[in-house]
């Protein structure tokens, strides 16, 4: 499956994968593994969504950490957001090591969309955009599976993203996309401005 995937990277070479872009996705190794062998200069972000799914399948609901889980993702500024991620891991590293240790695992590229536009961010965190579509198409094309020719059936996944596309929603502050894919650092969410000392008057 690795091979595979470093093999379907290698085709995209020619479009741009400089540092302005982050490939969204869950905790699938062989995906970050194909990625770095391909483009080792690109920052990972893992899906949020996925990462708390994990967490919680290990503990109780009685502790109502979903919560606790949010503080860290929706806080404004990295700082804060390790703050709050610090809090987690001392108030159930004794009791729910396990938890924990999903948590932990990968927590820098879970913060890597602090390095975007802030109004990118819902979109950056999660894969939940696209995994609605593809679960849509799985729902569909599972059950007519044994019902269509061939050449319909691999129509269909086709036709049915043409028809999911127009409930979408658009990509927020759409047109600010451009200084990112221009390689523009971000910090918190907020352009960098590098600047330019001011020159020093010749000595008389």
């Amino acid at each position: 499956m690795g091979v595979g995937r470093t093999s379907g990277f290698g085709q995209m070479r020619p479009f741009d994968t400089d540092t302005g872009t982050a490939p969204v996705g869950d905790g699938a190794m062989d995906l970050w593994v194909a990625l770095d062998k391909v483009f080792p200069q690109v920052r990972h972000q893992r899906c949020w969504f996925h990462k708390i799914g994990n967490v919680l399948n290990v503990m109780p609901k009685s502790q109502h950490a979903k919560a606790a889980l949010a503080e860290i993702w929706n806080a404004a500024t990295r700082a804060d957001a390790i703050i709050a991620f610090n809090q987690v891991v001392d108030t159930y590293a004794a009791k729910y090591p396990r938890a924990i240790e999903k948590l932990a695992k990968g927590r820098a590229s879970l913060l890597a969309f602090y390095d975007f536009r802030a109004e990118h961010w819902q979109h950056v965190r999660t894969t939940n955009p696209i995994e609605s579509t593809f679960a849509t198409v799985r729902h569909s094309t599972s059950r007519t599976r044994n019902c269509l020719s061939r050449a319909t059936f691999l129509g269909v996944p086709i036709m049915l993203i043409e028809a999911t596309e127009q409930s979408w929603r658009k990509i927020l502050s759409a047109d600010r996309i451009e200084l990112l894919l221009k390689g523009a650092p971000f910090k918190d969410g907020i352009p960098v401005i590098e600047s330019t000392p001011a020159p020093q008057p010749l000595a008389a």
